[in-house]
Order: structure tokens, then sequence, then C-alpha cells
């Protein structure tokens, strides 16, 4: 990611790094590589599509993962807006994820914690990498080492503050909250439909992925809305080359400007 692999091709893509475009063409589902690598990234549900993957789907990757002696990476940052009771919140819900997986969560999204960096890393104990000499080496043991001598610790009022998360009131208005981003992306992809968009995602992630209409690029689309819409999103190639032809509209917001942001859109493009 910080571009140590390789130069980058036209499309913006480093050499040295296998990607997983995941597009309407392929239903957003994240395809195994037919060779083999050794970290993979998955993040569902996803940013920026707001697609999700099914506990079969998870399973193939995890099965993958220890047949090549992978380690997964797994963003699981946006698992409280599930809502699908078929869809996994953890990849620890597989059969064998403890012996290739890492998994990350955040208090950002669900609880605003957004800036204050309180997150957590959970690395099983189960979990072994191999050196470049071939040698089986415990990875929870180097985390361990790396957060003992080069992290100094998130702040003690922010860690108050993630502590009342798990309270009885805190659960309540978190849970008041993921209701309440979840009724701004509804509105959002009802809206951006009824005028003709063609919209994914938002049904079990803040996040409205929407296909450019018009043949626009993704940067022409942000342009148009900023100049006669005067409303801001995310063009889709900004999160890499399959996301050219696509725009990420977010639910982070109160829902009067999600509103009046929607009447600004469906006026134009309807």
């Amino acid at each position: 990611m910080a571009g140590h692999t390789g130069e980058a091709n036209d499309r913006g893509e480093y050499g040295g790094l296998v990607y997983l475009p995941i597009t309407a063409e392929n239903n957003f589902t994240a395809q195994i590589p037919t060779e083999k690598v050794d970290l993979i990234y998955l993040c569902f549900p996803n940013n920026p599509t707001g697609a999700t993957a099914t506990k079969a789907h998870l399973q193939d990757w995890v099965n993958y993962a220890k047949a090549n002696g992978s380690i997964i990476f797994f963003d699981a940052a946006y698992e409280a807006f599930i809502s699908d009771p078929d869809l996994p919140h953890s990849i620890y819900e597989l059969e064998g994820a403890r012996d290739c997986a890492i998994e990350f969560r955040s208090f950002s999204k669900n609880a605003g914690f957004t800036g204050t960096r309180c997150a957590l890393t959970v690395v099983p104990k189960s979990l072994k990498g191999k050196a470049a000499d071939g040698s089986t080496v415990e990875l929870w043991k180097l985390w361990n080492r790396r957060q003992s001598t080069k992290f100094n610790g998130v702040s003690y009022i922010v860690q108050r503050g993630a502590e009342a998360v798990y309270s009885p009131e805190g659960q309540a208005q978190t849970q008041a909250l993921i209701n309440f981003y979840m009724e701004n992306a509804k509105i959002i992809r009802d809206r951006l439909t009824s005028a003709g968009i063609k919209v994914f995602g938002g049904i079990n992630a803040p996040y409205v992925w929407l296909q450019t209409p018009n043949n626009l690029s993704s940067w022409d689309f942000f342009d148009k809305l900023l100049h006669t819409c005067n409303v801001v999103g995310t063009p889709g190639s900004g999160f890499g080359a399959a996301g050219e032809g696509y725009f990420r509209i977010s639910a982070f917001n109160s829902q009067e400007n999600v509103m009046e942001a929607m009447r600004r859109i469906t006026e134009k493009f309807s």
C-alpha cells in the first residue's frame, strides 16, 4: 500500500501485488486468486462498495489460506452494521480461521470514534508464519513485542470512552446510532434508485456505491455533483482502478443533510 512492492502501471496498480477487483460484473465478490499469495487483505462489509461476504465464501478463503500458507488480514470495522442474520460478523466464525487470519476491529464507525484512534487487533496464539529462511514464527509473540516496545498505547480518556461502549447504556446508544445511519443509507438508496441511478450496498453497510450515470468518469461525476448540486462524495477511482465508473456516498451525516442532498441530486439526474 505504501508503494514498496514495485512501480505502478497506467491503471495505478503496483507491481508485486495481486489485485482483487470487486465490481458489478462479479457481483462484488472477492475472487480467490489462481496463484499463491502470501498476504490477503479482505474488508467486509466492504468500504467503499457496501458489499458483504457469506460464510461459504469466507470459508473458501480460509481453506485457500491454509492450503497455501497465506495469512488473511480481515478488516471487520463495519461488522456492527450487518443486519442479515446469515452473514458472519467475524472471520473466526469460520472453521480453521484461527490458524490463518488476523482480524481488525474499530470503534470509529459504530461508536463515532473517528479520529480518536482506538481499535483492536486480534492475533490468535495459534497463528504462525514463515520467515525468509522457511522457519516457523509465532506471530502473536512478534505482535506482542511490537505493542510492548513501539506503541505508547491509546490515551486513558479515550480508553474510558471505548469502555463505555460496552456498558448497557453504551450498547443501546451505539445501536441507535447504527440504526440512524442505516436509515440514512435507505433514504439514499431509495432516492437514487427512483432517479434511475444504479446503486449497490447500503443494506448491511453505511455506504452506497453507485454506477456513475451517462458513462461519466468518477471524477467527472464528482465535478458535476459539486458544481451543479453542491454535493460532495468520493470518486470510485480513488479506491483503485476497479472503482472507475463508480461513486461512493456515505450515510454518515444528519438526516436533514441527507434529504437535502438527495433532493438536489434527484432533481438534476431524474
